[in-house]
C-alpha cells in the first residue's frame, strides 16, 4: 500500500474518469477517450458489475459474450478460495497484527469508500484509525491519516478543519495513493482561502515555502491566492473564473461549487469592505472590475442572508459599513460578566448576614 511518490491508486484514477465520464461540461472527444481508458480497465480487471451498470447508462456498449466470460473467470476465482481458511485468517488477523497492518487494512477501506463516495464507510473507518492510533502507531500513517479525514471533510463541506488539516501535513505528505502533491496544494489552498484570517492566510499559505515551491504549477491559483493577499480585485476575479472550471470537474469539489463560489465572494468583499466606513458603488465596481449593476446585485443578496455588514444608500449610490464593533462587543460582556459576579456577592453576602 505503500505508494511511490506521484502513484495514486488505480481505482481512485478510474473513479476521477468515470466522474468525467458522465460531467455534462466535459467535452464529446475527450469523453471518447475517456470512454476508451475506462473500458480497458474495467475489461482487464473483470470488472463485470460495473461494466454492466454502465452499458445499462449507455456509456460503454453492451458486449453480452464479453460480460459472461467476465463472470465465469469471476467465478472460477471465487471456487479456488477456501472460506473455512478465509475465516481462520480473520481470526488469527485480530489475535496477531500490528496495529501498523491494521492501519494498512483501514487506510484500503477508506480508499474503497472514497471510490464509491460511501461516507458512512469512510467516517467509520476513520473512527476505527483513531482508536487504534491510541493503541500505538507511527508518525508516517498518522501524518497520512490527517489527509484522509481532511479530504473527507473536504467532502462533506467542512472547509475549515479540512484546511487545518491539510496545513498540518504539508511538510510530512506522503499520501500519494489519494492524488498528486500538486493536487494536495490546490485543495490546501482553496480551503485555506475561505477558513483563515488574513494574517494566518500570509503565514500559513502565502510565504509558506512547501506551497510557494508547487503553487506556479497549477494554473491561475497563485494569481487567485497572492491577488486576494495583495487586494488586487480585479486580478482576483480574473484568476478566480479561470478556477472554477478546475473546481467543477474535481469529483470531490464539484457538489460544493456552488457553495464555495458564495464563499470565496464573501470572504473578498468583506475584505474590501473592512477599509471602509464608506465608498461608492462605482468605486468598488472599478476596484473589481464589474459594473455597477453587478455589484448592486451581489451584494444585495449577500446582505439579505446576512454575509455582509453593510447597506445600500441607492440614491447615493454609496455602500455604509455597520460591521459589529469588536471593542464595544467586549465592554458589553463585561458589564454583563460584571453584574452577574455582583449579583453572586450580594447573594453571598446575605448567607453571611444570616
Amino acid at each position: 500500500m505503500e505508494g511511490e511518490e506521484g502513484s495514486q491508486q488505480p481505482q481512485l484514477v478510474l473513479a476521477h474518469k468515470l466522474f468525467l465520464l458522465t460531467h455534462p461540461d466535459v467535452e464529446d472527444i475527450d469523453k471518447v477517450r475517456l470512454r476508451d481508458e475506462v473500458y480497458a480497465v474495467v475489461k482487464a480487471d473483470d470488472m463485470a458489475s460495473l461494466y454492466d451498470s454502465l452499458a445499462v447508462a449507455s456509456e460503454l456498449e453492451m458486449d453480452e459474450t464479453l460480460l459472461d466470460s467476465m463472470r465465469k473467470r469471476i467465478e472460477e476465482e471465487i471456487k479456488k478460495l477456501d472460506d473455512k481458511a478465509l475465516e481462520q485468517l480473520k481470526v488469527t488477523e485480530s489475535k496477531t497484527v500490528a496495529v501498523g497492518q491494521k492501519m494498512d487494512l483501514v487506510f484500503y477501506t477508506l480508499q474503497i469508500g472514497f471510490f464509491h463516495m460511501d461516507f458512512d464507510l469512510i467516517s467509520r473507518s476513520l473512527d476505527k484509525a483513531k482508536n487504534l492510533f491510541e493503541e500505538g502507531g507511527d508518525w508516517e500513517r498518522k501524518n497520512r491519516l490527517k489527509v484522509y479525514d481532511g479530504l473527507y471533510c473536504m467532502s462533506t463541506r467542512n472547509f475549515k478543519r479540512a484546511a487545518n488539516l491539510f496545513l498540518d501535513s504539508i511538510s510530512t505528505f506522503t499520501t500519494y495513493e489519494l492524488f498528486p502533491y500538486d493536487t494536495f496544494i490546490f485543495y490546501t489552498v482553496l480551503t485555506s482561502i475561505i477558513s483563515l484570517d488574513r494574517v494566518s492566510l500570509k503565514e500559513k499559505v502565502v510565504d509558506a515555502p512547501e506551497i510557494l515551491a508547487v503553487i506556479g504549477k497549477i494554473p491561475h491559483l497563485s494569481e487567485f491566492l497572492n491577488s486576494l493577499h495583495e487586494c488586487q480585485y480585479k486580478s482576483f476575479f480574473i484568476a478566480f473564473s479561470g478556477l472554477t472550471e478546475q473546481i467543477k470537474l474535481d469529483r470531490y469539489l464539484q457538489p460544493h461549487f456552488r457553495y464555495y463560489m458564495r464563499e470565496v465572494r464573501t470572504v473578498v468583499y468583506s475584505q474590501f469592505l473592512e477599509s471602509y466606513k464608506s465608498v461608492t458603488m462605482e468605486a468598488m465596481a472599478s476596484a473589481f472590475g464589474v459594473s455597477v449593476d453587478f455589484i448592486d446585485l451581489e451584494l444585495s443578496r449577500f446582505i439579505a442572508a446576512g454575509k455582509l455588514h453593510c447597506k445600500i444608500d441607492k440614491v447615493a449610490g454609496v455602500l455604509e459599513t455597520n460591521r459589529p464593533d469588536a471593542k464595544n462587543a467586549l465592554y458589553q460582556a463585561t458589564i454583563k460578566q460584571g453584574d452577574f459576579l455582583l449579583n453572586r456577592i450580594q447573594k453571598l453576602s446575605r448567607v453571611i448576614d444570616l
